[in-house]
């Protein structure tokens, strides 16, 4: 039987699973194995689209399609759990295995803690993450730094440091992610600051890092993360859908070293990043400069799985003056104090806003800054609520930290050094 820390090597068997992924096909068959048994009544994932950078979302209840989403897709930038959220009601009457890198795993936690998501009702199978790049990135990397038309890739990956690109002869190249990031290709910026690299909040966290010797490219590093994700492996592994072994002790050390490269990779990028920024009134001077080409078209608000609650819609609302854009800048400020807290760095306000503004580099360095002054812990790693959460939010009352002249505040937070002023409920 396994538990909570458990490594194992495992790949899927042969005889008893049809369904073929990469890395010997654990997670696919692990997820067959959930599907037939009727412990889920469906599978979200990702599946690829027209090419290898069009990642779109999938709900399977057929196991035969699993095959379908088999893969990886480093081209693919979604948010799975808002989905559950926005089209599934939060999985409150549907049992859900979900496939889940660290800013999806993040995001489930920060759904769950609002109450919009059932966790009891979902499976998380975690896949390691080393950054994903933009659809619109890969194919202008792809064309001017492989020199290769786009089209003729059928596969990428990101391996040994290196993102490489597979032809439809067979021949490949790859070129150093440091190389590409340099100048301004690469990895998505948010991907590059993150380091949640294996999301053990999930339930069974899989990957091929640490895997070698004859077992390479034939099985996936499974860690079991949770009792549900042990209950899920034991019972594939006596139903003979997949077969296992203890990792190799070389291989623990590799994963581990691995994992900590990439982590300190992505603090380098923040302290880069951030500093870049600028502070104090610098930094929210450049906020300013750069929102106000926001169309107020609410995709950050929308896409946020921090914002979701009617609370912040209803207050963001009283500050939009109906034909006015920009909004008022006070439009940001809320949706920021909202936000900054919380941000799990996912990059989906960023990502898909139509006008560029840096809104995750934004909200990442607040929670950053937050997280250094008042304590509160890594958003997304459990099911604490953050500070705001715990104030009156009729209407967006609450407390909101300012740095200011004592005169104008309350009192002084003596921990942190700040002032606190009380936000008055909107009438």
């Amino acid at each position: 039987m396994s538990a909570k820390g458990d490594k194992f090597y495992a790949w899927a068997n042969a005889s008893k699973c049809s369904v073929k992924g990469e890395c010997g096909g654990a997670v696919t068959a692990l997820l067959k194995y959930a599907l037939e048994n009727k412990i889920v009544d469906a599978v979200l994932t990702v599946k690829k689209g027209v090419d290898i950078y069009d990642a779109i979302p999938t709900l399977i209840t057929d196991p035969a399609d699993l095959q379908k989403s088999a893969g990886s897709l480093h081209c693919g930038t979604l948010l799975l759990p808002k989905l559950i959220q926005k089209y599934m009601d939060g999985a409150k009457d549907m049992k859900l295995a979900v496939t889940v890198k660290g800013c999806d795993a993040k995001a489930m936690y920060e759904l769950a803690k609002r109450g919009k998501v059932n966790l009891d009702n979902i499976l998380m199978i975690g896949l390691n993450c080393g950054g994903s790049v933009s659809p619109q990135m890969a194919r202008r990397m792809i064309t001017d730094k492989y020199g290769i038309n786009p089209d003729d890739v059928v596969k990428e990956e990101i391996d040994k440091g290196q993102f490489i690109v597979m032809l439809k002869d067979g021949t490949h190249k790859g070129i150093k992610i440091d190389e590409l990031e340099e100048v301004g290709l690469g990895r998505r910026p948010n991907c590059q600051r993150c380091e949640t690299k294996i999301p053990r909040q999930a339930d069974i966290a899989c990957g091929n890092w640490g895997v070698i010797g004859d077992k390479a490219g034939k099985a996936t590093f499974v860690e079991i993360c949770s009792e549900k994700g042990a209950k899920l492996f034991d019972g594939a592994a006596k139903a003979g859908i997949i077969e296992s072994s203890a990792p190799d002790a070389k291989g623990l050390e590799i994963r581990d070293k691995v994992e900590k490269v990439m982590i300190n990779m992505g603090k380098k990028a923040q302290a880069k990043q951030f500093a870049e920024l600028g502070y104090g009134s610098k930094r929210l001077e450049f906020m300013q400069a750069e929102s106000s080409r926001c169309i107020k078209c609410y995709t950050c608000v929308e896409q946020c799985p921090v914002t979701c609650c009617d609370n912040i819609k209803a207050d963001l609302a009283d500050l939009v003056t109906p034909g006015r854009i920009p909004p008022n800048f006070m439009f940001h400020m809320i949706r920021y104090s909202y936000v900054g807290p919380s941000c799990i760095n996912c990059g989906q306000c960023q990502e898909l806003c139509p006008m560029d503004i840096p809104n995750a580099l934004f909200m990442h360095a607040m929670q950053k800054d937050i997280q250094e002054l008042f304590g509160y812990g890594d958003p997304g790693c459990d099911l604490t609520l953050p500070p705001l959460a715990s104030s009156d939010e009729k209407r967006g009352a609450g407390f909101v930290f300012f740095k200011m002249p004592a005169s104008t505040a309350e009192y002084k937070d003596e921990k942190s050094g700040y002032y606190k002023v009380n936000v008055k409920p909107t009438e």
